[in-house]
């Protein structure tokens, strides 16, 4: 069966369905594969995000948990940085998601779930369609515009011989759980060998009594696998997972995120990389959600508006300089302040998060955020002269 699209999105998370709701908005007529049997059947991600930008993208607060405190745990070290009001939140990944999936349908945009992409189409050097394997069989979807959506895979990308398999990456494992008593306002961070071999461990509140517990790892780093340490976390109840009481398990989520940095290109004629497909991810805490609605937007608009001219690279150029100038240089400097966290034995992290809790809640989530302005780290520098704390931020202004 064959099928014309003007676009057609490869991948059902959030910067796929993004796309396809601005695409489609824009006049463009759309059609989204996910390989799952749902949007947000399977989460890959614990979530953490950012109340300013979910605002800013009118995603609705009944499908976040706000946070205001933020707790860092190393071996030997404990840190608490109090805010005065909540600033980061945790997501409800599948509702948000649907969410996102309902605002892409309304536009017009036809979703297909448990669709898996076979095949890259061409015309000469230009991308010109895909084939994929439906629940209605075989399609072959002839289209001006490719937008790679499909996550840390990138498959549309890699089939078309564009971009080639991370080589650096996380790998992480969570269950989301009951539990008797957690603060619903704190979300926690630990690390140290006992958590998480180049990584760290987290504890992120739903709600007093449903909490995310994680272990993420890095590889080529490390090999150990993520769901044998976040096993032992539960077993052995180090803190602060003693402290809530009963635990029991409701979901498993595992998941990879890139974390080399960003793609050399992510357009090519008819082909567009958006999300972890293109490397858009903060690699300090490795989220990554806010970039993905944010430039999955971007992709969808510069998409539509690039069909006159056939979508080649130079129409859809637009896309990759806006969000290059918005974020590459952050996400330079985060990974160079990653590399020196990879490396730290237990009691250097136990000194590190010492620079952490000098810091107002403020300084912190710029600093976590992967906000580097050089306004702002000159102003950290200034305000806080330790030597630990210069030689981080040195790192970052040279980044």
């Amino acid at each position: 069966m064959e099928a014309q699209y003007d676009i057609a999105i490869v991948g059902g998370g959030p910067a796929g369905l993004s796309a396809a709701y601005s695409a489609a908005r824009s006049g463009a007529k759309v059609i989204l594969f996910e390989k799952d049997e749902a949007i947000a059947h399977n989460i890959r991600t614990s979530g953490v995000t950012w109340i300013d930008s979910m605002d800013n993208l009118g995603i609705p607060s009944q499908y976040y948990n706000p946070i205001q405190n933020y707790r860092f745990i190393s071996p030997a070290n404990d840190v608490l940085i109090s805010g005065d009001v909540a600033k980061s939140c945790v997501l409800d990944v599948r509702g948000a998601y649907q969410y996102l999936a309902m605002l892409a349908a309304k536009e017009g945009a036809h979703i297909m779930v448990r669709s898996n992409v076979t095949n890259i189409l061409r015309v000469g050097d230009a991308v010109a369609g895909i084939k994929v394997n439906t629940p209605k069989g075989e399609i072959v979807v002839n289209c001006t515009l490719v937008i790679d959506a499909s996550g840390f895979s990138s498959s549309a990308g890699r089939k078309a011989g564009m971009v080639p398999e991370w080589r650096r990456y996380g790998v992480g494992a969570e269950y989301e759980c009951y539990c008797d008593n957690a603060d619903s306002s704190t979300w926690t961070l630990m690390v140290g060998q006992q958590y998480s071999e180049a990584g760290y461990a987290w504890v992120f509140p739903l709600s007093g009594n449903r909490v995310r517990i994680g272990v993420g790892i890095g590889r080529p780093d490390s090999n150990v696998d993520p769901l044998d340490k976040l096993h032992s976390l539960m077993e052995n109840r180090p803190k602060p997972v003693g402290s809530l009481g009963k635990i029991q398990p409701l979901e498993l989520h595992y998941g990879f995120i890139p974390n080399e940095g960003v793609r050399k290109s992510t357009v090519a004629d008819g082909l567009l990389l958006v999300g972890d497909a293109a490397g858009q991810s903060n690699p300090l805490v490795l989220e990554g959600i806010r970039y993905a609605i944010e430039f999955g937007r971007l992709a969808g608009r510069v998409g539509a508006e690039s069909l006159s001219t056939g979508s080649t690279k130079g129409s859809l150029a637009e896309y990759e300089k806006i969000w290059r100038e918005k974020v590459e240089s952050k996400i330079t400097s985060a990974l160079k302040v990653q590399s020196r966290w990879i490396g730290l034995t237990d009691e250097q992290w136990d000194k590190e998060i010492e620079i952490l809790r000098d810091m107002t809640a403020d300084e912190f989530l710029d600093f976590i955020k992967a906000d580097f302005t050089a306004g702002k780290m000159m102003k950290l520098a200034l305000h806080h002269p330790k030597l630990a704390a210069r030689q981080l931020f040195n790192i970052i202004m040279k980044g």
